[in-house]
């Protein structure tokens, strides 16, 4: 017999970030002393997977070879990882064995317990997606991950609930086991994505705001456009009602926002965070303790998604943000403009999707009484400076829109909010949402806030000098940076949108400027 003849080869994914590599898994038995070795640069969780195979192939009905079986992981260059990898190398060896066979066609991505359940695997869903584009559009999963892997346009899903059945699929002979646990259903398996695709009407609505007539303004502007959002005021006056507010009021994510932030969800392990397609506007709310790792991402290896790529389509809030470190925040730099995150590692680089729109909450001073007259603000003038200043100035000029958020007066607040509420904002959103879609389509953009400043000082979306002067003039007046000339800008066309209008007239950038103005320094303490 040739040693081609006691080879089996299956297909499996490892994922880099959200980047997946198709491997082939070759399973080899020979004839010397009985053994299990693993090659192809596997992880310390991939390494105890010998174990885990071995016990889930004994109690599934159909134990592993007793010979010396070689599993290897081609390319044996790339690092792998996890536990996904499971059940493509015990069809391996089982097609090395000659116990099944068609095996080398699927993608097997699951998990094994100890009783032969299979599990749900972490990363199933950009899993599936490198499968699909690499040409291989079956898959095996578990049962408990198939809704996931589903979502993926073109993507042939078979799930499984044990080895067992597994086995069975692919013409083996197992003997039923004597007692199995994999016929009980998988744990929390009948909420999956309860948590993810939610109604608008649960959402937190504008009309519980009482007053802020500016805030609720600048609010529609910001999500009409994509604008990033500073809210500053004293305690108690509304800013974290109104962040919270601001994804009830945004558009249903596209197709491909949305595959990439349930891709993001995936990556956490829980088959209930990505079990349905996200679509609406996630919302990230990190404490102000945050690390740099829990805020944009990190960790030993390979660096995971921190809370700026789970707000992928959606927003990140920061409460409290000059409480954060600065060097966290000027971390976000980057990504605000590029709209993805690289992270840097050893062992290689990671990127991920990081288009959200940052809303910053601040108080005007550490006492938080600095607002308005100042008779309760106990701060000194050095207090104030060293406070404002822990927000860097690059770091504000990315922000487009700028407010003061006043205290709520007592007859706002008797009377109850009365506000719209946040489906009246929203059907005015949608029809400047899809004017922007259609202009910006030929850029390969939807959203004003994400135009390139080069387009907008020639071409078509260049707004003429008369309609701009109040811009230029603030440029010259070194009140705005290039960058914040350009951020006008693209407010402008936000405006027009609201309004109906085919281009932007000059109040629409004399709004824009006013709702920058904390930036250009008229109002700095």
């Amino acid at each position: 017999m040739s040693a081609a003849a006691v080879m089996g080869r299956t297909l499996a994914v490892a994922l880099t970030g959200m980047h997946g590599h198709v491997v082939e898994v070759e399973a080899d038995i020979g004839q010397t002393l009985p053994g299990f070795v693993l090659l192809g640069l596997p992880d310390q969780s991939l390494q105890e997977s010998r174990d885990r195979i071995k016990a889930a192939a004994r109690n599934s009905g159909l134990p592993l070879t007793r010979r010396h079986l070689t599993v290897n992981l081609v390319p044996a260059a790339l690092h792998k990882r996890g536990p996904g990898f499971d059940l493509g190398i015990v069809m391996a060896a089982y097609a090395a064995d000659r116990q099944v066979h068609g095996v080398h066609g699927p993608v097997f991505l699951a998990e094994l317990g100890l009783d032969g359940r299979l599990r749900h695997a972490p990363g199933i869903l950009p899993s599936v997606m490198a499968a699909v584009e690499s040409g291989y559009p079956e898959v095996v999963v578990a049962e408990e991950s198939a809704d996931e892997a589903s979502l993926v346009p073109g993507a042939k899903v078979r799930g499984f609930r044990s080895l067992y059945d597994v086995i069975r699929a692919f013409g083996g002979e197992p003997e039923p086991p004597l007692a199995s646990a994999v016929a009980e259903p998988p744990p929390g398996g009948e909420d999956r994505g309860a948590s993810i695709d939610q109604s608008w009407g649960r959402e937190p609505d504008l009309s519980e705001v009482a007053g802020q007539a500016e805030a609720r303004f600048a609010l529609e502007v910001a999500a009409a456009g994509g604008h990033h959002l500073l809210l500053e005021g004293s305690p108690g006056a509304g800013k974290t009602m109104l962040a919270e507010r601001l994804p009830g009021i945004l558009p249903p994510l596209d197709d491909q926002t949305a595959l990439e932030a349930t891709a993001v969800r995936s990556l956490t392990g829980r088959p209930q965070d990505a079990a349905r397609l996200i679509r609406q506007a996630p919302f990230q709310a990190p404490h102000h303790s945050a690390s740099m790792a829990a805020l944009v991402g990190g960790g030993s290896g390979i660096a995971r998604p921190g809370a700026a790529s789970l707000a992928h389509g959606g927003v990140l809030f920061l409460d409290e943000a000059p409480e954060f470190d600065r060097r966290v925040l000027d971390a976000l730099r980057q990504p605000l403009e590029s709209g993805t995150i690289t992270l840097h590692r050893s062992s290689g680089a990671v990127r991920y999707p990081s288009r959200f729109q940052l809303v910053l909450a601040a108080n005007p001073c550490p006492c938080g009484w600095g607002g308005g007259r100042g008779s309760k603000c106990r701060c000194t003038s050095l207090q104030r400076r060293r406070y404002a200043a822990k927000l860097s100035g690059p770091l504000l000029d990315r922000v487009d829109i700028q407010v003061a958020v006043p205290a709520v007066d007592a007859t706002a607040l008797v009377s109850g909010a009365g506000g719209e509420d946040s489906a009246t904002v929203r059907d005015r959103i949608l029809p400047a949402v899809q004017r922007q879609a259609v202009r910006l389509s030929p850029f390969g953009l939807s959203r004003n806030a994400h135009l390139p400043a080069a387009v907008l000082r020639e071409g078509p979306l260049a707004i003429g000098p008369g309609a701009r002067a109040g811009a230029d003039a603030a440029l010259d007046r070194t009140e705005l940076t290039a960058r914040g000339h350009a951020r006008v800008m693209r407010l402008a066309w936000t405006m027009a949108d609201l309004r109906g209008a085919d281009r932007p007239a000059a109040e629409d950038v004399d709004a824009a400027l006013y709702l920058r103005r904390r930036s250009d320094g008229e109002d700095a303490a």
